[in-house]
């Protein structure tokens, strides 16, 4: 039987999760990923549907593209986009143990096989952590751009990588903030990783000038060269933060 349409806070905070986990125009309640999650929370998928649009009107970025999401939103909704627009680690952290509660699990048994050779004590909890925030930040990021690379439009989920643009070891506060993620396939990755590439903060590529050794080969042209000056494919949610992507381009960029 259905639940009231009273939602509760821990109900709310793992539909966020989910929110951030999905391209938000394949939400419907015909999506796995809605009829999963609706299942563990004991929603229909429709209300759980109805939910992420919900969510869909607080976020600045579709209202930038014209879309608005559903009108109809509880305070409640509010309360938890704002906190953990704030604080991207304890979204991850917090709405994963509920998932894993409101499934009778444990949160070692979504990373059982990884846990295996990490030894007991607060660098087991540590670990933990780090494996959750990873793997949050990854499916935040991929969802965002409908799992194709913002380059190349390669969509291999096998070669794309949540790519941070402030590196990970420079900026502890957004390392799971899915506005300092790129979805980017392999190779531009850890070209954007080094330095050899970047995108400027009115979303524009540039290849560095420590490239133009390799002017004449056609592997280069063909890979980096050709996207030169060229807009990157932009997420339907989550835009990468300007002032990231100006780090990147003044402190890891090669001019």
């Amino acid at each position: 039987m259905e639940k009231s349409n009273h939602w509760t806070r821990e109900e709310t905070i793992i539909a966020f999760n989910v929110y951030c986990k999905i391209p938000f125009n394949k939400s419907s309640k015909s999506n796995p990923i809605i009829i999963k999650y609706a299942k563990i929370i004991g929603r229909s998928p429709s209300a759980l549907n109805m939910k992420i649009g919900n969510f869909g009107r607080l976020d600045p970025n579709l209202r930038m593209r014209g879309i608005v999401g559903l009108g109809n939103g509880s305070k409640l909704d509010e309360i938890i986009w704002n906190e953990f627009n704030e604080n991207w680690e304890s979204l991850a952290y917090e709405s994963e143990l509920l998932i894993a509660k409101y499934q009778n699990r444990t949160i070692e048994d979504s990373i059982a096989e990884d846990l295996e050779i990490i030894p007991l004590g607060k660098e087991k909890e540590v670990v933990i952590k780090s494996r959750i925030n990873q793997s949050f930040f990854r499916s935040a990021v991929l969802s965002s751009y409908d799992l194709k690379c913002c380059i190349t439009g390669l969509s291999v989920p096998e070669l794309l990588v949540a790519s941070h643009i402030v590196p990970w070891s420079r900026d502890e506060k957004n390392r799971i903030n899915p506005r300092n993620g790129l979805c980017l396939n392999s190779l531009h990755d850890s070209a954007f990783d080094k330095g050899f590439i970047t995108i400027t903060p009115d979303f524009k590529i540039k290849i560095s000038d420590s490239l133009n050794d390799y002017i004449n080969d056609n592997a280069y042209l063909d890979m980096f060269k050709r996207y030169e000056n060229q807009t990157i494919n932009l997420p339907d949610k989550f835009l990468p933060s300007k002032e990231f992507l100006d780090f990147h381009f003044n402190h890891v960029f090669r001019k």
